[in-house]
């Protein structure tokens, strides 16, 4: 049987931490920045955890 490839959509948008946590960049910091406070783009800045129920379909993706 052949190997099982990894989504490589996913792999660009996640990442999985040593202790199996699946980490994302945080929605709203792509693009229309221009209206939004510097106190907002900082607070957007950084990664946050995604949802349990999501991480596992994410893990799935990346044979984890």
């Amino acid at each position: 049987m052949p190997k099982q490839k990894t989504h490589s959509g996913t792999k660009k948008r996640f990442r999985v931490t040593k202790n199996g946590k699946v980490m994302a960049q945080q929605k709203n910091r792509a693009h229309l920045l221009k209206h939004k406070t510097s106190r907002r783009k900082r607070r957007l800045a950084g990664e946050t955890e995604i949802a349990p129920a999501d991480a596992k379909k994410v893990k799935k993706l990346l044979n984890q």
